[in-house]
């Protein structure tokens, strides 16, 4: 069998890390890609030599497409990505917020997204791989003067856009899209609310759909 190699962003922590220990348990091999490789290396400790730490910046085209260079040596190829890093803004509205703050977040959610799809395309025309995003349910709906809602509203116009795409490939593109997860993301704990491995398992399951399934989008919230 194939080996099956993802590349993860935003890896360090929450959803991308948990994202990485449930991949590796069905086998896959994974790039651990985020800033804080002394996180990453832990990781790497923890999962074993099926997994490889990859610092680097997100919001850098060339630190990704470094990565997943870097990946495809170590493993053979990359036949997946999760395109998952993104942040919060730290003030909410349009006349409250901060422009550098804006500008960061952006960089981030839209252009991180952008330079992942980019790192792996030429992989993936190769060997019909699968990206999948992380939207969210605020980029479903409409929340006053919400910038951060707006950059995952791209998230999933571009996920559809990739989606027809990369099917010209065979390859397929997946958006995922969480409510509230209890994750580093918020800086108070939401115990009643979504697990990160709530979210991977919907990656894997996306993943891991027969090949002749295009699965587009997973919309998960909390029951409560």
């Amino acid at each position: 069998m194939a080996e099956k190699t993802l590349f993860i962003t935003g890896a360090s922590s929450g959803i991308g890390a948990e994202t990485a220990r449930q991949a590796v348990a069905k086998g896959w091999n994974v790039g651990l890609f985020a800033r804080s490789a002394d996180k990453l290396e832990s990781l790497v400790e923890e999962l074993g030599d099926k997994a490889l730490a990859l610092p680097g910046d997100a919001t850098q085209v060339s630190e990704q497409q470094a990565a997943v260079e870097t990946l495809a040596a170590h493993f053979g190829d990359v036949t997946a990505a999760f395109a998952n890093a993104g942040r919060g803004a730290s003030a909410s509205g349009t006349l409250e917020g901060d422009a550098e703050d804006w500008q960061s977040m952006v960089n981030l959610n839209v252009m991180g997204v952008l330079w992942t799809a980019k790192a792996v395309a030429p992989y993936f025309q190769k060997n019909r791989g699968h990206l999948v995003l992380t939207g969210s349910a605020a980029g479903r709906t409409h929340i006053k003067g919400s910038v951060y809602s707006a950059t995952k509203w791209f998230v999933h116009g571009y996920a559809g856009n990739l989606a027809e795409e990369f099917k010209e490939w065979g390859a397929r593109v997946t958006v995922i899209a969480p409510g509230m997860v209890d994750t580093p993301f918020f800086d108070e704990a939401k115990p009643d609310k979504l697990k990160p491995e709530d979210i991977a398992n919907s990656v894997l399951f996306a993943l891991e759909a027969d090949p002749r399934a295009s699965v587009r989008e997973i919309f998960v919230m909390p029951a409560n």
